[in-house]
């Protein structure tokens, strides 16, 4: 998928992704962000960080870059973009922010914005040791397949089961937050295909 056609399809409408897999309304509601970059390689792949065990939300999950919105950020953009430069020092200006998803709440009150951006193939990474353990990344093609993502039962911390979005990886899972936005994304360039 060449970038044209990439930005085409992102810049359109799409109805709002299932979220059973997302906490319900009485979420807080603390102002987040997350950075969803596309690397535009010749077969484009999703960045995503596996996050460090010792933290205190989401220890040793697969996520986005991303965190709270501060006071001295101007918007969600400016927050995506500060958490990516603290967490695996992408510089802003490498980052080329082409939009938005549909904003998520998560288990722990956190209502997410994630923000899409285009990288080059090559911009070199370093993950912050105090907060991500690994840098990884997810084939575009992977949400293109119809058949992806799939449904699993989990029993959560409080002993509730749940059925989740889980994405195929490797080496990670996939799961949460991440895959309910993964799942926003995979729409969009689905139903513009």
């Amino acid at each position: 998928m060449i970038e044209a056609e990439l930005r085409a399809r992102l810049a359109r409408p799409v109805a709002v992704a299932e979220r059973r897999d997302i906490a319900d309304s009485t979420a807080q509601g603390l102002a987040a962000a997350v950075l969803v970059p596309i690397i535009l390689d010749p077969s484009p792949r999703i960045l995503l960080t596996k996050r460090a065990t010792h933290l205190r939300h989401h220890a040793g999950q697969v996520s986005f870059p991303g965190g709270r919105i501060d006071a001295q950020d101007a918007s969600p953009e400016a927050a995506a973009l500060r958490e990516a430069w603290e967490e695996i020092a992408m510089p802003a200006g490498a980052v080329d922010l082409i939009g938005r998803l549909s904003n998520i709440e998560t288990g722990t009150g956190f209502l997410v914005t994630p923000v899409i951006g285009l990288l080059a193939p090559g911009v070199p990474l370093h993950p912050a040791a105090e907060e991500v353990a690994e840098i990884l990344t997810l084939p575009l093609s992977v949400l293109l397949d119809p058949e992806q993502p799939k449904r699993q039962r989990m029993k959560l911390k409080t002993g509730d089961w749940r059925d989740i979005w889980v994405w195929p990886h490797d080496d990670h899972y996939i799961w949460g937050a991440t895959a309910a936005i993964l799942l926003d994304l995979a729409q969009r360039l689905r139903d513009h295909a």
